[in-house]
């Protein structure tokens, strides 16, 4: 569960202490990344294949890193953060950490998914979605807004992440998009449904799989995870319509920590994952099939096209701002303590 203590550090960096040993010009890129190791350690090993630059990579909760970084300020031995969400990148980024990214990074990517500021980029795309048991769940009997799943029937038989970065900035959205108190609400009604929680959305979609729960709300990509491992498990995604908060359309993203003294191998490394190679990556090899941001990498067979998903209209960059208040709210509703 997501402590008190790393609501206030993600936002108000109190010091902790944990400066960098790195010495400058070490000539090794230092990677905080908030992405799962399963879904992105090929390609940083590709990285150190073809530019012969070692990588040491520190994996944890994008939200925690955040709160790391600030903590760490001056003295963080990070060159480069690679997050699940804008949301995380936006705290960096307010507290002044990241650096600006040039033009020929920027424009591999629709200004629909990177930072206005120039700060960071989006590096692959990910929709929400509500995951659900094809064999407990009839297609009429599906949700067709995120609200739905406060419906009685849905009483114990959903499944959600709370502490997870992805459903920090749905909840973000969400607020930004209809307001505190409309936001609160839901998360109360939610919360008096008796949902099942979970420290990830892999988890998640495995006990959708296993019966353990009908319906849970997720990232589009983590069904591919499990399908790969479970080809036969009885789940599908349910993409919802409109401009619906549970339709979020939203990005991973990479920034160059300002300060850098690998400023040029960091940057190296963003162009890297926006290479066509890398956005090749998540439709031909990565098993989570996300979807690629570069114009002309067409998604995953089966996806619907990126743009035609709407979800909630919002600047990415502004879920950033919004994280703390969003921490805040949901521990207030008692889904973290």
């Amino acid at each position: 569960m997501l402590r008190r203590s790393v609501i206030a550090a993600a936002l108000l960096a109190l010091a902790a202490g944990c400066g960098g040993d790195d010495e400058a010009g070490s000539g090794t890129l230092t990677v905080y990344s908030g992405r799962e190791q399963e879904l992105v350690e090929p390609l940083f090993e590709r990285f150190e294949e073809e530019t012969g630059i070692d990588v040491e990579v520190r994996y944890g909760d994008s939200a925690e890193l955040a709160a790391t970084i600030a903590e760490e300020g001056e003295n963080t031995p990070a060159d480069v953060f690679f997050a699940q969400d804008p949301g995380s990148l936006g705290a960096v980024e307010g507290q002044g950490r990241l650096a600006e990214l040039p033009d020929s990074i920027l424009n591999r990517v629709d200004e629909r998914f990177r930072d206005p500021d120039r700060h960071w980029t989006g590096t692959s795309g990910r929709v929400r979605v509500v995951v659900y048991n094809t064999e407990e769940v009839s297609e009429d009997e599906l949700p067709t807004s995120v609200f739905d799943v406060t419906d009685p029937k849905w009483k114990g038989k959903i499944g959600i992440a709370p502490t997870n970065a992805s459903f920090q900035a749905f909840v973000s959205a969400m607020t930004l998009s209809l307001g505190e108190e409309r936001t609160r609400e839901w998360l109360e009604a939610l919360e008096a449904n008796d949902p099942k929680l979970y420290d990830g959305n892999t988890p998640i979609v495995e006990a959708v799989a296993a019966g353990e729960i009908e319906i849970g709300l997720v990232n589009h990509y983590y069904l591919y995870l499990v399908k790969e491992e479970q080809p036969d498990a009885p789940i599908e995604n349910l993409f919802l319509e409109g401009e619906d908060p549970g339709a979020l359309v939203s990005v991973a993203g990479v920034g160059v920590i300002d300060g850098s003294d690998e400023e040029d191998e960091a940057r190296r490394f963003v162009e890297f994952l926006l290479s066509d190679e890398s956005q090749r990556f998540y439709v031909e090899e990565a098993e989570e099939a996300e979807y690629p941001l570069v114009d002309g990498i067409e998604a995953k067979e089966g996806l619907p096209p990126l743009d035609e998903l709407r979800g909630p209209q919002l600047e990415l960059d502004d879920l950033g701002p919004q994280l703390e208040r969003t921490l805040e709210l949901l521990n207030e509703v008692g889904f973290t303590t």
